[in-house]
């Protein structure tokens, strides 16, 4: 299987049970060739088109973006105590609210901030991961229960560290969760999300992510990092926001008098 930035074509093998508007969508996305039937026993992990929707699998393990799992966090009780929705609200600004997950993986993180009513640009550069998301959008945007929040996501299947200083319009909030690196076995990174790794390597350049962020211009960078990891390029943050096994970093940039 291709990864991004590779010429070539990303092929995804569809089962007879994958549904027409799911191939349809699937051949519309560059570089994707469909094709029908089985993958080959490979060493890497392939993509495959059933009746659940796109998914990656490989290693004896499925994995494909899935907003119907997260719907009882969405719960404004449960939702106003997530900690990612703490550390992104801002006062006194007035709405509707913007965020950017420059680092959107399969879109979990977005999906909060929009059903906390962010309206948000999503940002993944590695093309599997990318369609993987995409082909959750899709399935949601056709789930009635689903719709009214994923209305509020837009993806961009590019590096946001080449698209946040082009924004013409500065977000309110833009999220980083850099891959964790390797070295650190943190309890967070669960034995599906092991298939991503293999697609997706951490940070290479941390300063650049980060460089990049600020010059779009937010009120405010959230970074997702492990609970005892250090500050992402080594900026210390505003302040941060703890859980049991991670936490937020908060770096408050002021924009025209407002406050974050």
């Amino acid at each position: 299987m291709n990864k991004h930035g590779d010429a070539a074509e990303t092929v995804v093998f569809a089962r007879a049970d994958a549904s027409c508007a799911a191939r349809e969508w699937a051949e519309a996305q560059a570089g994707v060739r469909v094709v029908s039937g089985e993958p080959e026993a490979e060493d890497s992990p392939v993509l495959l088109l059933d009746g659940g929707g796109l998914a990656l699998m490989g290693n004896g393990q499925l994995l494909r973006g899935d907003f119907q799992k997260l719907l009882p966090r969405t719960i404004p009780n449960k939702l106003n105590g997530e900690l990612l929705v703490k550390a992104a609200k801002l006062k006194n600004v007035p709405g509707p609210l913007t965020a950017v997950d420059a680092t959107a993986g399969l879109g979990e993180d977005a999906f909060l901030l929009a059903a906390a009513g962010f309206d948000v640009r999503l940002y993944e550069r590695d093309r599997v991961i990318a369609l993987l998301l995409g082909d959750a959008l899709r399935r949601s945007l056709e789930d009635p229960a689903l719709a009214p929040i994923s209305e509020r996501m837009t993806l961009f299947a590019e590096d946001s560290v080449a698209a946040l200083p082009a924004l013409e319009t500065p977000p309110d909030v833009i999220v980083l969760d850099p891959m964790f690196p390797a070295r650190q076995k943190s309890a967070l990174i669960k034995k599906k999300f092991q298939l991503l790794q293999q697609l997706e390597r951490p940070c290479a350049d941390e300063e650049a992510l980060l460089n990049a962020a600020l010059a779009a211009r937010p009120l405010r960078i959230v970074v997702k990092r492990p609970l005892k990891g250090p500050y992402l390029a080594g900026q210390k943050p505003a302040y941060s926001l703890e859980g049991k096994s991670i936490r937020y970093d908060c770096i408050v940039v002021p924009r025209d008098g407002a406050q974050g």
